[in-house]
């Protein structure tokens, strides 16, 4: 059946089993998961936020990311663990909007606040003379409020553009949360013109911000082999290795979810479909 004919009043999200023994199972792994995100992102807020000797740029985007961990997994992770409690996979039409637009905004904005951290290690070891001058209070709130502002104004374009194309392919969404790649299927409209231009346009701002990224390191790494004392130069890889691996992570699982061929796709994920008269 179609739902051309009447607007779609709620999504149904991917169920991770069909028993009830196995559901309460998710809904306990995924609570301890939140929790335990939960609990050390909000020590580190609260570690960066009553210490004074932490004001500092590199503690301060330390805090961003922290603040935007904790918005990230509490826009998907509670719901799918309130579905799998109560026995659903239903999500109103306006929270699957507001899941998407809070998901792609978190996301996006800890990309570009990645990137910016990435600025801030390329200051601190290869012009540690300037680093007051070039990071001081005022720049560094600057530059947290442009990726925040980056993060809000890509959220809001996506949503608006995945969310005015006609959708009559079902209510089925193949995740456990909403996301652009699952609603486009469900899309029965040929005009992807907007749409793609969009997501190019996003995916040269990330291709531009890896680079950034890369080159920042590759400069690091340079400015650190040239250090004579062999502590010099532990120290200062040091400070650079768990913001690399935090972007090693970020990027590495992006590309695992987004970019794996579609038949790994069918070997974890097979959704029944699903009847529209639950619309």
């Amino acid at each position: 059946m179609s739902n051309s004919s009447s607007p779609i009043r709620q999504f149904l999200l991917l169920a991770f089993a069909d028993t009830r023994e196995l559901q309460l199972l998710h809904f306990c792994l995924f609570l301890g998961i939140y929790l335990a995100v939960f609990l050390g992102n909000g020590l580190i807020i609260i570690t960066i936020a009553c210490d004074h000797r932490l004001h500092t740029p590199m503690y301060f985007f330390l805090l961003n990311l922290s603040v935007l961990d904790l918005g990230c997994i509490s826009t998907t992770v509670p719901k799918a663990m309130a579905n799998s409690l109560w026995d659903t996979r239903a999500i109103s039409y306006t929270g699957c909007v507001a899941q998407l637009f809070f998901f792609l905004f978190l996301i996006i904005t800890e990309y570009y606040l990645l990137t910016v951290m990435a600025y801030d290690r390329y200051v601190a070891i290869c012009h540690p003379l300037h680093y007051r001058t070039l990071l001081g209070s005022r720049a560094c709130v600057h530059m947290a409020a442009a990726a925040w502002a980056g993060g809000f104004l890509h959220a809001v374009l996506h949503t608006a553009n995945i969310f005015s194309l006609p959708l009559c392919k079902g209510n089925a969404v193949d995740q456990f949360f909403c996301e652009i790649p699952q609603i486009l299927k469900l899309s029965c409209s040929d005009d992807y013109l907007r749409v793609i231009g969009v997501i190019v346009v996003s995916l040269c701002l990330g291709f531009g911000c890896f680079v950034f990224i890369v080159v920042s390191y590759v400069q690091i790494f340079r400015a650190v082999l040239r250090i004579p004392s062999q502590q010099g130069r532990h120290k200062a890889f040091s400070m650079c290795i768990p913001h690399l691996a935090v972007v090693s992570i970020f990027i590495s699982t992006s590309m695992f979810a987004y970019l794996k061929p579609p038949s790994l796709s069918s070997i974890f994920v097979d959704v029944t479909p699903c009847n529209d008269d639950t619309t």
